[in-house]
């Protein structure tokens, strides 16, 4: 079995990188830290897999398109790359936002689409496209953040449907954390109130869930209440709360905008 691990050099991606060794699994590790994916292949290696380590910017779509050529018949592909900002949207940095769409859906949907293809012509295969529980509001304040991973989760949804309805046995599910304690509070510049889950629990119940065809996979019973919450609220009241959590957890020391 091998699987493709994008944003693998820390938080998430990594610690599924770490479940997956245990497991077996080959895999092939991109982020676009070297140093750290290579830490991550020796830390691991005392499993005896076979790791491969592709550093590589995923904002840039022609990257996208020649990741896929040079990795082929991968068994799962886990769309993990991806960071955040937070602010109001008249003050954040364009460029940052740019690049964070290009990131969080640009580069999600290539290799979804392009993985997706080889995996229906063999008929089998798993995808697992990390998005959030922010994918099921909108967000004032993280506004660039959540609209990408509603797209993820629209994205998903619809291609859930499709395979469905062909009797693919080809797999996609998306994972939706809640606040998870990674780098990515560094590069968003947010505190959060909420409890900060720990990363590599989050990897290990998301690996089971995958495994056992789970669609949604929601780790913890207050972001499964949260995501029931914003399901059934009026968008008027589900906006106004989040404003005033995002508010809260704004950290301005420096400027939010990519430096």
């Amino acid at each position: 079995m091998k699987a493709l691990i994008t944003g693998a050099s820390s938080g998430i991606g990594r610690d599924i990188a770490r479940v997956l060794s245990k497991e077996g699994y080959d895999l092939v590790l991109v982020a676009r830290d070297e140093e750290k994916l290579k830490e991550v292949k020796n830390e691991l290696q005392k499993d005896k897999i076979n790791i491969e380590i592709i550093s590589v910017d995923l904002s840039k779509q022609e990257n996208c398109i020649q990741l896929h050529k040079q990795v082929k018949e991968i068994d799962l592909l886990v769309n993990n790359a991806g960071f955040g900002d937070c602010g109001n949207f008249t003050k954040t940095s364009l460029n940052k936002e740019i690049s964070m769409i290009q990131t969080n859906i640009i580069a999600y949907h290539i290799l979804t689409k392009l993985y997706l293809i080889d995996m229906k012509e063999r008929n089998t295969g798993k995808i697992l496209n990390v998005a959030s529980l922010a994918g099921f509001m909108p967000g004032p304040l993280m506004a660039t953040y959540y609209a990408t991973k509603a797209y993820i989760v629209s994205l998903s949804e619809s291609i859930r449907e499709e395979l469905k309805k062909e009797k693919s046995k080809v797999q996609i599910s998306i994972l939706c954390p809640g606040p998870v304690s990674t780098n990515f509070n560094k590069v968003a510049k947010v505190k959060f109130n909420m409890r900060e889950a720990d990363s590599q629990k989050v990897a290990e119940y998301a690996m089971n869930k995958l495994k056992k065809g789970q669609f949604y996979i929601i780790p913890g019973i207050d972001v499964k209440l949260a995501k029931i919450g914003a399901k059934i609220s009026p968008v008027k009241l589900t906006s106004k709360i989040t404003y005033k959590i995002q508010k809260r957890k704004i950290d301005y020391p420096t400027n939010p905008s990519m430096k």
